[in-house]
């Protein structure tokens, strides 16, 4: 079978496309990387290989946003009428850009999205040109009750209250994202994750049981590079997990109040290729599926980790510095700049849950116990507010409803109540919510005195008992 040779372009504005033989191909964007690391060679070496030695120089920090790149192509094959396409809406990056070129290149060789029967939204599995296994797509109208979910768990609109009722339909894909750039340092090891659009891409959502209907129309979606596994934390145990990679996760779900940390969604990491038997092992996990993170009030979260031993370790140095070091309002900025479609209710709930990090750690609580306070409690069929909640219920009290009641109606007419199941903090004007933080920053500190003095007792009580 003979092949010819075409270049793909791909950038944030434009997506990808073919070029004709006859139009030459740069490399400006790159910089000075050298160009044989991008050539894929007749005779060897694969394509992912080639990106991650380019993506792995230390000095890449100039534009990425036109990068040209060599590939064959079966002759005969149809591309120039309605060619795949794929453009970054959201996100940057060295790993961002090497995982969508990825995707450009395996989409331009004929490889289609392929379905995975897991969850309640549609996802999409892609595959390189030697069959593995690269990123996962998740399109935002494919959600959980989304106009297209292919799973019969469908038929709502944009905007409207979701599976999470404090997470709207068709904006777990920007949460996702969220997690992704919170990760600072990627102490937590989100995967990279990037905001995109296909055009021309063979999607498919189920509109009955009996037909599978193809979407050629552009798709949002959230994606992911897809992370090697061999097990998820369900199918082994806490047991195996190491302490440090259970504190890092869940760092991270206290910071973006996580309510759907399922031990299927934490991957244990295989450190061969064979996937050994793990006995005796301790592991790494990675957390993915971040949709359903920063809610637009303090909803009720749920971390698997809670009643982990690791969970009641106490923080170690490096954890507690990484803690220290967490600047609540910048990380704001950095949403309200890369994400402005996330709702300032949902990013207020984010500088909130921080500062209770923050503090907690510094007096000295465990994860357990910050997670345990931001955590709803059952008696009997009743639902309790979270020591987190009456904290916060308790102080907006205080500020008289007038001051942000206009506020409040501006949030209501967009779709959501300012107080449907939990405190919300999108009802406030700015002079209002510094007042709020300032006295929620006073506030912890007298329950962390008064939760040292109920300890010391206990201790001596157990101490005069022996």
């Amino acid at each position: 079978m003979r092949l010819i040779k075409m270049a793909v372009t791909i950038d944030t504005h434009h997506g990808f496309k073919p070029f004709s033989r006859s139009q030459r191909c740069k490399l400006q964007s790159y910089g000075q990387l050298d160009p044989n690391i991008l050539e894929l060679s007749q005779t060897g070496g694969t394509l992912s290989r080639s990106f991650e030695l380019a993506f792995q120089a230390e000095n890449i920090h100039r534009s990425f946003s036109t990068p040209c790149l060599t590939l064959p192509t079966l002759l005969g094959e149809d591309l120039t009428c309605h060619p795949p396409r794929i453009e970054i809406v959201n996100g940057s990056g060295a790993p961002v850009h090497a995982l969508v070129v990825e995707v450009a290149i395996a989409m331009a060789s004929g490889a289609h999205p392929i379905p995975l029967p897991s969850g309640l939204g549609g996802a999409y599995v892609f595959r390189n040109q030697n069959g593995i296994n690269i990123a996962v797509a998740k399109p935002v109208d494919e959600e959980p009750l989304a106009l297209n979910n292919p799973k019969g768990l469908g038929g709502q609109m944009p905007g409207q209250p979701g599976l999470k009722k404090s997470i709207r339909i068709g904006e777990t894909g920007i949460r996702e994202l969220a997690a992704y750039l919170l990760d600072h340092g990627g102490l937590a090891a989100v995967p990279p994750t990037a905001l995109v659009k296909f055009s021309h891409a063979s999607f498919f959502f189920t509109s009955d049981e009996e037909a599978t209907v193809p979407s050629h129309m552009p798709k949002v979606a959230s994606l992911q590079r897809f992370v090697g596994h061999g097990f998820d934390a369900g199918e082994l145990g806490p047991s195996f997990f190491s302490t440090a990679s259970v504190h890092r996760i869940g760092i991270l779900d206290i910071r973006i109040m996580n309510l759907d940390r399922h031990a299927g969604n934490m991957l244990v990491m295989t450190h061969d290729h064979n996937n050994t038997c793990y006995v005796g092992r301790v592991t790494d996990l990675v957390p993915i599926d971040h949709g359903f993170c920063l809610p637009e009030w303090l909803d009720d979260p749920y971390f698997e980790w809670l009643h982990w031993p690791q969970a009641s370790v106490p923080f170690s140095g490096n954890e507690l510095e990484y803690i220290s070091k967490l600047d609540p309002f910048k990380d704001a900025e950095i949403l309200r700049t890369k994400i402005p479609l996330l709702r300032e209710s949902a990013i207020r709930v984010l500088i909130v849950c921080t500062i209770l990090l923050k503090k907690a750690a510094a007096a000295g609580l465990c994860l357990a116990e910050i997670g345990q306070m931001m955590t709803r409690e059952f008696c009997g069929v009743e639902e309790l507010p979270s020591e987190m909640e009456n904290i916060c219920s308790k102080i907006k009290a205080s500020i008289p409803r007038g001051s942000h009641s206009e506020n409040c109606k501006e949030e209501t007419e967009q779709g959501s109540k300012c107080e449907v199941g939990g405190i919300s903090f999108g009802d406030l004007n700015q002079g209002d919510w510094e007042t709020f933080l300032e006295d929620f920053v006073e506030l912890l500190h007298c329950v962390f005195e008064d939760k040292k003095r109920k300890n010391k007792r206990w201790n001596i009580m157990k101490v005069t008992e022996l």
